[in-house]
């Protein structure tokens, strides 16, 4: 990805470090979107502007901070995120570490810092998201799934939904539940099956297993999944329900 063409979303509540920051990239030859400052607008900058990376403050104005928001764009937006860093307490770097950010960033720092954390950050991301996820070989109409020491075929067909458990997915058979270590979004990118919709950030379902259906929820083998507002109109257009 060439940096003239790379937009970087900034999240940052001290208005002046998110400016020195934009100026910063601008110089570097990057796209910028306006620093977001809550967890609120940064979601909002995500849907508008679409940036290709984020950095991150961990500390956030209101009650959800960074780490709240590095969770919701792992499982929901799959884009990279380097963490952005002073001097925390251990509890909350104990708690950043759970999601495996690719980066961090301690303040202060300059920009040739800032250019290099950014370029491999991309780099390393876009390595991982051409290859298939951990464990996962997907053949024709089949993916072989890591189980142990061995691989389970999979038909396509069979997967009734995903369940999303942080970085970890549940696959749902009629006769197995597997766990594959990837996010819902990579997952279905790998599965690349026209069948599989997104139905809620922790829930996609196969269509073609669906029992039931309203605008709150689809039934899969007597499991209700609830609809999420983001997905209910895409799905039930898909369904030519709407």
């Amino acid at each position: 990805m060439n940096m003239i063409n790379t937009k970087v979303g900034i999240v940052e509540d001290e208005m002046i470090i998110g400016r020195g920051i934009s100026d910063a990239l601008t110089e570097l030859g990057y796209s910028v979107t306006e620093p977001a400052i809550s967890y609120t607008e940064a979601l909002a900058m995500i849907e508008d502007e679409k940036p290709d990376i984020l950095l991150l403050d961990i500390n956030l104005s209101g009650k959800k901070d960074g780490i709240d928001l590095a969770w919701k764009v792992r499982e929901d937006y799959n884009i990279p995120f380097i963490f952005l860093t002073a001097n925390s307490d251990s509890a909350t770097i104990d708690r950043a570490k759970k999601i495996f950010p690719p980066a961090y960033l301690v303040k202060p720092f300059n920009k040739q810092e800032l250019y290099s954390s950014i370029e491999i950050c991309l780099h390393n991301y876009t390595q991982e998201k051409n290859k298939p996820a951990e464990g996962n070989y997907i053949i024709k109409d089949s993916v072989f799934i890591k189980q142990g020491q061995y691989f389970q075929k999979v038909k396509l067909d069979d997967v009734l939904y995903l369940e999303s458990d942080n970085v970890y997915i549940y696959v749902y058979t009629a006769d197995n539940k597997l766990l594959v270590r990837s996010t819902i979004q990579n997952y279905l990118d790998i599965i690349d099956s026209k069948n599989f919709f997104r139905v809620h950030r922790s829930y996609a379902v196969n269509i073609h297993h669906i029992q039931t259906i309203n605008s709150d929820y689809v039934i899969i083998s007597d499991k209700k999944i609830p609809i999420g507002k983001a997905y209910r109109d895409e799905l039930l257009a898909s369904l030519r329900l709407a």
